[in-house]
């Protein structure tokens, strides 16, 4: 099994982009919610400026051997998204930025745009804390548009650490985002199932209608 590792960011950094930025995104599937993104830069000039070491030798044990352990946030637990999203969060080289786009904005602009404009806020929210962005490494098969240079790799969250970690940034946020949601509208279950259409889901569709968070334009029932 290939798991995801730092060969296209050492590319870019070798070519003079220090700044490599991961994008992903969570929330496109779900009937309610917003879609959440994360940009992810591993700062190679800050751990250049830093150490005499080989800048390319790097594997991310000083930030906890939980690290050997990124995946796609979908083939991790709940508990392993928690604790992967706290190593990084601790990260002294890593930086992040999210972007959120709520369901009415999904609803009138689709869920295509919605993530992509998800992942432009990151990117901004990124550069409002870091150094602006040189490179974007997309997972998807689609770009943003930014005056940035970047690529888009399919299951890039499956190869890219960039974009693996930062699908479990994405990932955790908007989990808790729908924690708290739980809380307002707890009569639908989103601290089970966080707006995707699982069977409980539509049971409680079904029973109590539309919130003011579920977004009108997506077939809620079917199947």
């Amino acid at each position: 099994m290939k798991y995801p590792n730092f060969r296209e960011e050492k590319k870019l950094w070798r070519k003079g982009y220090n700044f490599v930025v991961g994008l992903d995104e969570a929330g496109r599937g779900p009937l309610a919610g917003p879609v959440v993104a994360a940009a992810l830069c591993f700062n190679y000039f800050k751990k250049k400026s830093r150490s005499n070491r080989d800048p390319f030798s790097v594997n991310l044990t000083e930030n906890g051997s939980l690290l050997t352990e990124l995946r796609d946030s979908k083939k991790l637990s709940p508990k392993k998204r928690e604790e992967l999203y706290k190593l990084l969060k601790k990260g002294s080289e890593i930086e992040w930025g999210i972007g959120r786009v709520s369901e009415k904005v999904i609803d009138k602009i689709n869920i295509l745009e919605a993530t992509k404009l998800a992942m432009k806020r990151a990117v901004r929210n990124l550069e409002k804390k870091s150094s602006s962005a040189d490179f974007l490494i997309l997972d998807g098969n689609f770009k943003i548009n930014v005056s940035i240079s970047q690529k888009s790799i399919i299951k890039g969250d499956e190869k890219v650490f960039s974009c693996a970690a930062a699908s479990i940034i994405a990932k955790v946020s908007r989990d808790r985002m729908m924690l708290r949601y739980h809380k307002k509208y707890p009569q639908y279950g989103f601290d089970r199932h966080k707006g995707y259409p699982t069977k409980l889901h539509r049971k409680m569709l079904k029973k109590h209608g539309l919130s003011i968070i579920h977004r009108k334009t997506f077939k809620f029932m079917k199947g």
